[in-house]
């Protein structure tokens, strides 16, 4: 079956129509390319999505209180409430399998009116009020100097650590930062840090950088919030779904501030973990239809082999009469053809997964040239994995394309095929 002279008589047989046989091959080697760089466009298009999530903990959640849209125990419905620092406490004693609850609080200053200055610059930006958790929680690389600690809370220190964007705006290139002094919202802030987000893709990543927190205590002191929290975030421990759990979060807040156990429109929240997971589900939805697209066009090319030796088969009617009539098995004339039809769909393949290696790696190449970190396409790649599944559907379709082409040569009976002119 694999004699040196199978081989030869392939290769004599391929090579004799060889114009034939490369438009033939064509529809294997495009298939199998279309596959390939399918499965790559969508792992290139999930890793600039995951970069986006990069450091930050996805099993959270961000909560805030909304108008109470049901009347309870007398209160009236439309009624505004606000989140207390009590109410931070309650949540952690109460619901187990939290690892942090970080209240917050934010003068919002995107796009509004100038709320900081210096000197005499100034610039509207989002100032926050946190807890040191809260960079357990984003994404954040600082770059200088350090970032609230707990005696900063304690004692209420007027500090502030402002990103990169805020340190464009309001100092001239290397000017010290550090030490130096910011007014937000007519109080004075000395600057002890500076910060720059990571993994934050998209169209507000400019924006990202143009934040300012502060001590939480200390935002409350001078901006008057008393125990008023504006909203938390929450993230649960490793093992637990905060998904899961913010049912039992909601009800403490709602029966610390006499909320209808059914008033599902008082608490407003963002579920990052359930948002985080149906991206997930859409990359295998996308795998699926990269395998189902590229699969489809592949049977295509299988299919113009599988005509081409059917056509094959029709010319060699004579030879296989021939041999037949020398004593040649069945099995050994069907060998032949499958043999054919398999090396012709593997050589064919393997170029087209040659190609779109080449391709895949010109793209990595332009990608490593760029600054790929606000980008939502990153590293285009198959594993081996894939590499081998398609090696087998190959051979599978080989087999496919040569099956019926290999019976029909056995069924050529010498004496009517020694008749055939």
């Amino acid at each position: 079956m694999f004699s040196r002279d199978s081989w030869s008589e392939i290769l004599e047989a391929l090579s004799s129509n060889w114009f034939r046989t490369v438009l033939t091959a064509f529809g294997v080697l495009w298939g199998i390319f279309i596959l390939v760089i399918l499965l790559a466009a969508g792992n290139g298009l999930e890793n600039g999505i995951k970069q986006a999530f990069t450091g930050m903990a996805t099993n959270s959640m961000f909560m805030w209180a909304q108008n109470v849209s049901q009347p309870y125990k007398g209160l009236p419905k439309g009624r505004r409430y606000n989140f207390k620092l009590d109410d931070v406490q309650a949540i952690k004693e109460e619901v187990p399998g939290l690892r942090f609850v970080s209240p917050r609080n934010q003068l919002g200053g995107f796009r509004g009116s100038n709320n900081v200055v210096r000197g005499l610059q100034s610039g509207a930006f989002n100032v926050y009020g946190d807890y040191p958790e809260i960079t357990q929680q984003q994404p954040m690389e600082i770059t200088s100097g350090r970032f609230v600690n707990y005696s900063d809370i304690k004692e209420k220190r007027k500090v502030a650590i402002i990103g990169s964007g805020v340190q464009n705006i309001l100092y001239d290139p290397g000017e010290e930062v550090i030490g130096s002094y910011i007014k937000i919202n007519g109080v004075n802030f000395m600057v002890i840090g500076t910060y720059k987000k990571i993994g934050q893709s998209g169209g507000d990543a400019e924006e990202n950088q143009k934040e300012i927190y502060v001590p939480f205590t200390a935002f409350s002191q001078a901006f008057n919030m008393a125990d008023i929290v504006g909203w938390m975030a929450i993230t649960a421990k490793d093992g637990f779904s905060i998904t899961e759990l913010k049912s039992q979060v909601f009800d403490v807040i709602k029966t610390r501030h006499s909320i209808a156990p059914t008033d599902d429109r008082a608490v407003g929240n963002f579920d990052l973990f359930q948002e985080y997971n149906k991206i997930n589900g859409l990359f295998t939805a996308l795998n699926f239809v990269a395998f189902f697209v590229g699969i489809l066009v592949l049977i295509s090319g299988v299919i113009g082999i599988s005509n081409i030796m059917l056509i094959v088969v029709k010319e060699r009617t004579k030879e296989i009469g021939v041999r037949r009539a020398l004593g040649a098995t069945p099995w050994s004339i069907r060998s032949q053809i499958l043999l054919e039809s398999i090396f012709l769909t593997i050589v064919s393949g393997m170029a087209g997964i040659i190609l779109a290696t080449g391709v895949l790696a010109l793209v990595n190449y332009e990608l490593g040239q760029m600054d790929t970190s606000d980008m939502m396409f990153l590293n285009p790649s198959v594993n081996i994995g894939v590499v081998f599944i398609a090696l087998v559907i190959l051979i599978v379709s080989g087999l496919l394309a040569g099956l019926i082409p290999a019976q029909n040569a056995i069924k050529v009976k010498p004496v009517e095929a020694l008749r055939t002119d």
